[in-house]
């Protein structure tokens, strides 16, 4: 009898656990990674890598316990000047040929303030470092003219590329850089999952 209500009580432990936590999918056509960099210290340029694919295990009854494991695919970068984003492609920079993918696992969120920190691994030119990404609030879910619920939330950080082995630069005869070090990161990500 101990061992029918073991079970039992284990068996509505986890069903209780699945039903708290949700899957949703990253919407690529309404996602994006934005960066921002300085030039020759006179003005930022802004690029975004249009491909943002994923997914975030959402827990309904405590959103720290959510996690959220993002790809970006590095040749969607996108600065509004070809040969600039060519030369981005390159080994001057991400070296797409060698490092196609740039992934983003989360290992932690915390509350912090009116919103939240998540803090994760990203991967980067075959570098690994942790980040810690500052989120507002996730938005209300919605439903869509198609039956399905969608979410949103953004985020962002400034991180230093050359943790990244991201070096390359050239010099101004005054001696300063062309392009900075530190580079402004915006995530804008919309959360999909299918009605039940």
């Amino acid at each position: 009898m101990r061992i029918r209500n073991a079970i039992l009580f284990l068996l509505f432990t986890s069903l209780t656990a699945l039903a708290q936590t949700s899957t949703w999918k990253i919407d690529p056509n309404h996602s994006t990674a934005q960066f921002t960099v300085r030039h020759m210290g006179l003005s930022n340029v802004t690029g975004t890598f249009n491909k943002v694919t994923g997914s975030a295990e959402m827990d309904d009854k405590d959103v720290t316990k959510s996690s959220v494991d993002a790809m970006i695919d590095v040749a969607s970068v996108d600065t509004r000047v070809e040969g600039r984003d060519k030369d981005l492609r390159s080994d001057h920079f991400f070296d797409v040929a060698k490092y196609p993918t740039m992934e983003f696992k989360s290992k932690r969120l915390e509350k912090q303030g009116d919103g939240y920190k998540l803090i994760g691994d990203l991967t980067m030119h075959g570098v690994t470092k942790e980040v810690a990404l500052n989120f507002d609030e996730p938005s209300n879910i919605v439903t869509d003219p198609y039956g399905n619920l969608r979410r949103g939330f953004s985020g962002s950080t400034t991180i230093n590329r050359k943790d990244w082995g991201l070096t390359y630069n050239n010099a101004l005869q005054s001696g300063e850089a062309v392009i900075g070090d530190n580079v402004k990161i915006q995530i804008d990500v919309e959360l999909t999952k299918k009605k039940s």
